[in-house]
C-alpha cells in the first residue's frame, strides 16, 4: 500500500500522475515513484520522502509520456529505501501494488530457480517477475496478469504497463480498493477517486477478483473467472473543494471544524423523517425487528465509536451488544447466533481486517449485516445487507475526526430505531431524542469555540512524554479516543482508563510530570469521577478537566477546567470528543510534528 494512479491519453500524463499522487498523500506514505512508457521504453523515477522530491527528479529527467503509472508506498515488506519503492520493473514490465502477497517467499524461490534476480526486499517484485515470465511464455499483457493473480495468495490492487504493449494498461483487484476513471479519449486507474477527480468524475468500481484492460478508447472488465462483465459507471460526488485546505493550516484542523456541518448532513434524514428503519435500507424493518443482539466489528477509532454505541444500545434499545476489534474476531472460534445483527464500522469501507471479519461472520451463519461507512460504493457496504452512509465528506487527515463523530451520530440513530422496534422507546422519548439531535450541531460548534483555551493547554502538554486520560461510562471510549489522537499525531505516549480503574494500577504512574485529562460531564457518575480526581491530586498529578457549564468545578492549583456547553444528555460523548481532538491537534502543532501525515501510519489500512 498505499496509493495508486495510472493514466493513458493523447496528452502528457506525467502531470496527471503527479497531481494524483499529491492528492493521495493524505493516506500516509514514505516513498513515491512513477513509471512511463516513453517511445516504447519504460522509464522510472523513485524517491523516498515526499512526492515533491520525486516530482523534481521527473522534471529534471524530462519525463513526458502518454501512458504511465504512479504509486505512494507505505512500507510493509522491506524498509524505506529507493530500491523498495514502487513501481517495480522486470524486463520492461512495470507495476504498482497495494496489499500484501502472503506466498511471496514460495514464489520468490521458484522465480530464482528460473534465473530471476531480485533487487528489493518487497513482495511486489515477485509479481513483476511473474508477469514477465508469463509474457515470455507467449501471453499478452492481460492474459499474463490473469495468469499471475491466480498464483498469488493475499490482497492486491495492481496496475501494470509494458514496453511491449504501449497502447494499454491492465489492472486487478483482490481485497484492496481499485477503480477505473472513464474520460473522453483517455482513461485512468486509481486506488481512490480523489487521485483522478481533476480529470473525470465517472468511475467504475472494480469488484473482488476483477481484472481489466484499459486503453484510450475503451475499458474492458473481467470477473474472477476471466469472463467479460459489465460494471456500472458511477458519477462521483467528491468535491474538489473538500480536497483543498482553504483557510486552515492543516486538513485535520479543517476537518475538526467541519463537524457541525458533517453531523447536520448525517442526521438530515432523521430530522426530516424521524427514526425510521428505512434510514438503513428499504428492507431494514424486516431485518431489524427480530434481532436478539448486536455484534459490532471495527478497528481503531471506529472501534471506539462501537464501544460508545454499546452503552446506547443496551441502555436505550434494551438489546445486548458486543464490540470486538475486527482483526481479533476474524481469528477466533466465535459463537454465532443468526439473530444477532453484525454491524461493521469503517471510514473508508475498505479496511481489510473489517472486511475479512464481515466475511467470516457471514460464513458462520450471520444473516443480517449492516455497514456504517463514509464512502459510497466501497467494498464493505457492497457486502452488507443494510447500509448507513455517514455524510462527513472526504476526510484527508490520517487521524480521523469528523468520520468518528458522524459514526456516533449514525449509531445513535440505529439505537433509537431498534428501541422503537423493540418497544423500548416511547413516542415521548423519541421526540426528546430527536430534539437532542437537532441541537447537536450547535452544541458541537460551541465546543469548537473553546479552541483558544485548549490551545493554551496544549502548550503545557508539548513538553511532556506521557499523558493519562480518564473517563467513566459513556465517556470512557472518548478518553480512549483522546489518548489515541494524542499519540497518533504528537507522538506523546498516552493511555486511557476507566476512572474507577485508576487505583488498580495506573495510579502508580501519576506524578507531577504526568498530565491527567479527565472527561467529567454532569451525569450520574460525576461524584465518582470527582473522587478519582482526588486520588490524582493526592499524588501530585496535574489535572485537566473537561466538564459542562452546569457542573460545579472550580480551578485551583494543579486543576485546570474547561467547560463545554450545557450537558446534552446521551449525546454528550459526541460533544466531548471535540476538545480532545483539538488538544491533540494543538499539542502536535506546538511540537512541530507532521499533523496530517503522522509517521508510520496510513489513512486506509488495506493490509493486515
Amino acid at each position: 500500500m498505499c496509493g495508486i494512479v495510472g493514466a493513458i491519453a493523447d496528452r502528457d500524463v506525467v502531470p496527471v500522475l503527479i497531481e494524483g499522487l499529491k492528492r493521495l498523500e493524505y493516506r500516509g506514505y514514505d516513498s513515491a515513484g512513477i513509471a512511463v512508457v516513453d517511445q516504447q521504453d519504460v522509464r522510472r523515477v523513485r524517491r523516498t520522502g515526499r512526492v515533491a522530491e520525486m516530482e523534481g527528479a521527473a522534471a529534471a529527467e524530462g519525463f513526458n509520456a502518454s501512458l504511465g503509472i504512479g504509486h505512494t508506498r507505505w512500507a510493509t515488506h522491506g524498509g524505506v529505501t529507493e530500491a523498495n519503492a514502487h513501481p517495480h520493473i522486470s524486463h520492461g514490465v512495470a507495476l504498482v501494488h497495494n496489499g500484501i502477497i502472503e506466498n511471496h517467499e514460495e514464489q520468490r524461490e521458484k522465480l530464482r530457480a528460473l534465473g530471476y534476480v531480485f533487487e528489493s526486499q518487497t513482495d511486489t517484485e515477485v509479481i513483476a517477475h511473474l508477469m514477465h515470465h508469463h509474457l515470455k511464455g507467449g501471453d499478452d499483457l492481460l492474459a499474463a496478469l490473469q495468469r499471475t493473480v491466480k498464483e498469488l495468495t493475499g490482497a492486491y490492487a495492481l496496475a501494470v504497463v509494458s514496453r511491449q504493449e504501449p497502447d494499454r494498461m491492465v489492472c486487478a483487484r483482490m481485497g484492496c480498493p481499485l477503480l477505473i476513471g472513464v474520460g473522453e479519449g483517455e482513461n485512468f486507474i486509481a486506488s481512490d477517486v480523489s487521485a483522478i477527480i481533476q480529470a473525470t468524475r465517472r468511475v467504475i468500481f472494480l469488484e473482488e477478483g476483477d481484472t481489466a484492460e484499459v486503453t484510450r478508447a475503451s475499458v474492458k472488465v473481467f470477473d474472477g473467472k476471466d469472463q467479460p462483465v459489465q460494471r456500472d459507471v458511477h458519477v462521483s460526488d467528491v468535491s474538489l473543494a473538500s480536497l483543498e485546505l482553504g483557510p486552515y493550516r492543516h486538513f485535520m484542523q479543517k476537518e475538526i471544524h467541519e463537524q457541525p456541518r458533517a453531523i447536520a448532513d448525517t442526521i438530515e434524514a432523521v430530522v426530516d423523517g424521524g427514526f425510521s428503519p428505512t434510514l438503513f435500507g428499504a428492507n431494514a424493518e424486516a431485518a431489524l425487528k427480530d434481532i436478539e443482539g448486536v455484534q459490532i466489528l471495527a478497528c481503531g477509532t471506529s472501534y471506539y465509536a462501537g464501544m460508545t454505541a454499546r452503552y446506547w444500545l443496551e441502555a436505550i434499545a434494551g438489546v445486548p451488544c458486543n464490540v470486538e476489534i475486527a482483526s481479533e474476531y476474524r481469528y477466533r472460534a466465535a459463537y454465532a447466533n443468526p439473530k444477532h445483527l453484525i454491524v461493521t464500522i469503517s471510514q473508508s469501507g475498505e479496511t481489510l481486517d473489517t472486511m475479512e471479519a464481515l466475511k467470516y461472520a457471514k460464513s458462520l451463519g450471520h444473516e443480517h449485516t449492516l455497514s456504517i461507512c463514509n464512502v459510497p460504493e466501497s467494498a464493505i457496504p457492497r457486502a452488507s445487507e443494510l447500509v448507513c452512509y455517514t455524510r462527513a465528506g472526504a476526510e484527508i487527515g490520517v487521524a480521523s475526526t469528523k468520520a468518528f463523530t458522524t459514526q456516533l451520530a449514525a449509531l445513535f440513530q440505529l439505537t433509537v430505531v431498534l428501541g422503537k422496534l423493540r418497544g423500548k422507546v416511547t413516542p415521548e422519548q423519541e421526540a426528546d431524542y430527536l430534539e437532542q439531535l437537532r441541537h447537536l450541531p450547535g452544541s458541537v460548534q460551541h465546543a469548537l469555540n473553546l479552541e483558544p483555551q485548549i490551545a493554551a493547554w496544549a502548550e503545557r502538554f508539548a513538553s511532556k512524554s506521557d499523558a493519562l486520560f480518564l473517563g467513566r461510562g459513556l465517556h470512557y471510549p472518548i478518553a480512549l479516543e483522546g489518548a489515541l489522537k494524542l499519540k497518533e499525531i504528537s507522538y506523546i505516549h498516552a493511555e486511557a482508563y476507566p476512572a474507577g480503574e485508576l487505583k488498580h494500577g495506573p495510579l502508580a504512574l501519576v506524578d507531577a510530570d504526568m498530565p491527567v485529562v479527565v472527561i467529567a460531564p454532569n451525569d450520574v457518575l460525576l461524584e465518582k469521577v470527582k473522587s478519582n480526581m482526588q486520588e490524582v491530586r493526592a499524588r501530585g498529578g496535574e489535572l485537566f478537566v473537561l466538564t459542562d457549564q452546569d457542573s460545579h468545578f472550580s480551578e485551583s492549583e494543579g486543576v485546570h477546567v474547561i467547560r463545554t456547553p450545557r450537558h446534552v444528555g446521551v449525546l454528550s460523548p459526541i460533544v466531548h470528543t471535540i476538545p480532545v481532538q483539538l488538544l491533540a491537534y494543538h499539542t502536535a502543532l506546538a511540537r512541530g510534528t507532521d499533523v496530517d501525515k503522522p509517521r508510520n501510519l496510513a489513512k486506509s489500512v488495506t493490509v493486515e
